[in-house]
């Protein structure tokens, strides 16, 4: 069956499916990855972080959540090939556990990550007044096809860009996302399927407000930070709101929130990213634009 005749429930099977890590020794799981068929050349970097904040996840005792996770990508991930990850256990507090994360393909490390976690406390909860801004309820806004909808692994989410649509065909500042389907009652599977998103949109968002999307770019992830102040459902609409930075030396870095429907920060994104500029443009790129351009067309005589 294509993606694009999978319901909504059957794209969520599938992305919990990359979470069903198998045992294959002590603190070692062996982490499922598309064929080179189903999508891009290169592994979805957000893929491997939901997949690596997993793997912790399952040599931590489940009354503690994360609530920050930073992590480097080292080397582009390649489908079809086993995904190991080996799960450093680098403490165990009584408030707070810590675990370290290798991720490597062929004896050779891709991605690397440390999360932290904690037991809930009681505490003051606080954000600035009028934090989230103003836009239209995902629902005033219509669906459109997103390219991602092509790569299975990649389009478990519902995405509803608010206003234009960017280069890489997101909200180039704000889109409502939520999972298709329904997830289990456990927050940890939402934090690794919020960690899963938290990755979509960010080389774009990364390069400084107004850039020429005409332009050819090589652009790829460097580092990405996660903080969850919140436990928060990924099967529920969340809006995620990205920009610049700053830009200097070929890098980019990157700042998101995402908020619930009522308005809570639940969480915090930043990473910087690699931008290079190329005099060359795909033929697939240029193929992405032509479509984008015809939806921002439709969208605006909608």
């Amino acid at each position: 069956m294509s993606d694009a005749d999978a319901s909504p429930q059957e794209r969520t099977e599938r992305f919990l499916a990359l979470l069903d890590l198998t045992p294959t020794g002590t603190d070692v799981f062996l982490a499922p990855t598309s064929s080179t068929d189903e999508g891009p050349p290169r592994l979805f970097g957000g893929q491997v972080a939901a997949q690596s904040l997993r793997a912790a996840t399952m040599t931590v005792p489940a009354d503690r959540l994360p609530h920050s996770l930073h992590a480097y990508f080292i080397r582009g991930g390649r489908p079809g090939v086993p995904l190991e990850l080996t799960v450093e256990r680098a403490r165990d507090g009584r408030s707070f556990t810590t675990r370290r994360v290798s991720a490597a393909q062929e004896g050779e490390p891709i991605f690397v990550l440390d999360a932290s976690f904690h037991v809930e406390e009681d505490g003051e909860d606080w954000q600035p007044d009028g934090a989230m801004p103003s836009v239209p309820a995902p629902e005033d806004i219509p669906e459109y096809e997103s390219p991602m909808r092509r790569f299975s692994s990649m389009s478990p989410f519902d995405m509803r860009p608010v206003g234009d649509t960017s280069g890489m065909g997101f909200g180039s500042n704000q889109f409502w996302l939520r999972l298709d389907g329904r997830l289990p009652d456990d927050p940890l599977l939402h934090a690794c399927a919020i960690t899963f998103v938290s990755d979509m949109n960010m080389v774009g968002a990364a390069r400084r407000p107004g850039a020429d999307l005409s332009r050819g770019f090589m652009g790829a992830s460097l580092d990405h930070a996660v903080w969850f102040h919140v436990p928060a459902r990924a099967d529920e609409w969340l809006l995620f709101e990205a920009g610049s930075l700053r830009n200097a030396g070929a890098r980019g870095l990157a700042h998101a929130r995402m908020f619930d429907r009522q308005g809570v920060l639940v969480c915090t994104v930043v990473q910087e990213a690699l931008l290079r500029p190329t005099m060359k443009v795909s033929p697939e790129w240029e193929e992405q634009m032509r479509r984008f351009r015809e939806e921002q067309e439709r969208r605006a005589g909608g």
